[in-house]
């Protein structure tokens, strides 16, 4: 099983490493990370590299892609060189996902039209302009596609896959081993949790932070 990273400029870290950690755990995956050419793609604070070692043309046809969400989502939202490598890895993929503002990009592909989907929850309103509806579920399957919210949600989409993949008893022992317990030290992970304040600013950043 072929699994393809997508990598572009401004990507968020962990969007990417978390769903890698535990879905190149399957049995007898080959993970490639892959962009429109091959070598380092920096994160979105440019202190991180992930080396792409295939261009988009040499994985024409994933079992599984991963599409990354971060800030650099946005200016490849009419790229037409990345968005037809989704739709043409889509057409023969066994499992098409995406983390965080990933499902963006998988939107703007035509992959998502009528279907559920989540992302960032400050990006959730964004997936209706493109005949997506829009949920704030942590996780949704939705078919083939299983798109995750923010970042950290990336972890929880590679186990959920992962027991499909694989059988449940092999996505626990890898939530095992990788000793994911969250235990975080505040009740702040979600819009419902936070305190309504730093909900607010948030929202009030992402104006300009998300377009």
């Amino acid at each position: 099983m072929q699994i393809a990273i997508l990598l572009f400029d401004r990507f968020t870290a962990l969007d990417a490493v978390g769903p890698y950690e535990i879905l190149s755990r399957a049995p007898g995956a080959e993970t490639v990370f892959v962009a429109e050419r091959t070598g380092p793609v920096r994160n979105e604070s440019g202190s991180l590299a992930l080396v792409a070692d295939r261009a988009l043309d040499d994985v024409p046809a994933p079992d599984l892609v991963i599409v990354p969400g971060g800030p650099g989502q946005s200016a490849q939202m009419e790229n037409e060189t990345l968005l037809d490598w989704l739709r043409t890895a889509d057409a023969t993929s066994t499992w098409t996902t995406s983390v965080c503002t990933g499902s963006l990009l998988l939107a703007a592909a035509g992959l998502l039209t009528g279907r559920r989907a989540t992302s960032h929850w400050l990006a959730l309103d964004r997936l209706r302009e493109h005949g997506v509806e829009p949920t704030g579920e942590r996780v949704v399957i939705d078919g083939k596609y299983v798109t995750a919210a923010g970042v950290s949600s990336g972890i929880d989409m590679g186990l959920t896959l992962l027991g499909r993949i694989a059988g449940d008893r092999h996505a626990q022992s890898v939530q095992l081993l990788t000793e994911y317990d969250p235990q975080p030290p505040y009740e702040a992970g979600s819009p419902e949790k936070a305190p309504a304040e730093l909900v607010q600013e948030w929202r009030d950043k992402s104006r300009f932070v998300m377009r």
